[in-house]
């Protein structure tokens, strides 16, 4: 196990490579991002079962911190790479290979899976999360003067069309509103 976590590491060190593409001088490091979307995964979870909806929370939470352990192999495969690569196959015979040395490889790989193929309530609230997450950070380096970063702002019509839209579209809209208040300056 200890071999996993010092290459689990690698997370801390690797950029998000879609910044780096769109000129982001020093971006976040894949592990940022993961840890953001772990407590977005915690508070959205937490506010789902306030409101009634049933949610494992740690069940939630397992997922979010799984989410992105393929990319300490693969990378952030930036989403303009993926047109050429077949990203879903390699990650998936990552994160098989590094979650082996786990407490609970079976587990862990069909959490992960139920993210990547958005197959439970937990997953696809990850998925929610991750993309709102990304459309944070995006608003951001928008707010520190970066530019050319409207592709990432494509995810809001994703995240309007989401089943969690309804709980939480104040927040989709703020972080929206956010940024036109901003290119406005």
């Amino acid at each position: 196990m200890l071999d996993l976590l010092i290459e689990l590491g690698n997370l801390k060190r690797l950029p998000r490579t879609g910044w780096l593409l769109r000129g982001v001088s020093n971006p976040e490091s894949i592990a940022d991002h993961s840890y953001r979307v772990a407590l977005i995964t915690l508070f959205l979870a937490d506010e789902l079962k306030a409101k009634g909806v049933e949610i494992n929370v740690e069940k939630s939470l397992k997922i979010a911190l799984l989410h992105d352990v393929g990319e300490a192999r693969i990378t952030d495969v930036p989403k303009t790479a993926q047109y050429y690569l077949d990203k879903g196959k390699a990650e998936k015979k990552a994160v098989m290979e590094l979650l082996l040395s786990s407490p609970n490889p079976r587990e862990y790989f069909k959490l992960w899976r139920e993210y990547e193929e958005e197959t439970s309530l937990e997953g696809r609230l990850v998925k929610f999360a991750d993309e709102l997450e990304m459309l944070i950070q995006a608003y951001e380096y928008e707010k520190a003067g970066f530019r050319n970063l409207e592709e990432f702002w494509e995810t809001l019509e994703k995240l309007r069309k989401s089943e969690f839209y309804v709980h939480f579209k104040e927040l989709v809209d703020e972080i929206e509103k956010l940024r036109k208040q901003n290119r406005l300056r």
